[in-house]
């Protein structure tokens, strides 16, 4: 089958379950942004994938990220770094993607606005939020998130719009239900302690094996690569 056609019939079925699991939830599947994960996928990927429509792409890596974003230049595309951001590389990333899913701490946050103002951007920033104490992976701590959200109540370019969550992997996506339902009620307990609901509104969790039970908790951005894309070459 043509990698087009491919891309297209499995970017079909994940929207489908999307929806399903939205309406299911009572939900608006309008509501829930597919980010379509291509790390490690060459751009021939990523032009099929927006050739069904697809407009919302993810990268881990600065690096990789800008060289597609070169190679897809002139398509209509939104570009979300998804993975862990060093802070030297706070200004490319500033400069060129949309939205950067991976903030863990007051200082990155600053030197990403600064950039930001700079470079006369206006990227939209999620806080990653460590719910699970795994040594392997990124993420500030919930006792963490008040110097966050003060320090962006500072900011002159950059936006906080959310938190995003990594919960560890699970074989059943249900053993994940508890990590995405703890971060949408931390996310309801800071709106009642008053921080501002525009910086609240993102939800970025859930992906290929269990988007469908982060939405049912609340997930307003699922980043899905393997069942768009296909398995990857270790």
């Amino acid at each position: 089958m043509p990698l087009e056609a491919d891309i297209g019939i499995r970017l079909s079925s994940v929207r489908a379950r999307v929806a399903r699991a939205a309406e299911a939830a009572g939900r608006d599947p309008r509501s829930i942004c597919l980010i379509a994960v291509s790390k490690t996928f060459g751009i021939d990927r990523v032009r099929a994938a927006a050739a069904a429509g697809q407009v919302d792409f993810g990268e881990n890596r600065v690096q990789e990220g800008l060289e597609k974003i070169g190679q897809a230049a002139g398509l209509p595309l939104r570009w979300h770094l998804i993975g862990h951001l060093q802070s030297n590389k706070a200004r490319k990333a500033a400069a060129t993607f949309a939205c950067i899913h991976s903030i863990d701490g007051a200082d990155l946050l600053r030197r990403v606005d600064l950039a930001a103002a700079e470079e006369r951007t206006r990227p939209g920033l999620l806080v990653q939020v460590d719910l699970a104490g795994e040594p392997t992976k990124h993420g500030a701590r919930p006792e963490d998130l008040d110097e966050i959200l003060a320090a962006a109540r500072e900011c002159r370019a950059a936006r906080i719009v959310g938190l995003m969550l990594l919960p560890p992997f699970f074989d059943d996506p249900e053993d994940a239900r508890p990590y995405f339902r703890r971060l949408r009620t931390l996310r309801d307990g800071l709106k009642a302690r008053g921080v501002p609901s525009d910086m609240l509104a993102e939800l970025s969790m859930g992906m290929s094996h269990d988007f469908e039970v982060a939405i049912q908790e609340g997930a307003t951005m699922v980043r899905v690569g393997t069942a768009i894309f296909g398995e990857r070459t270790p």
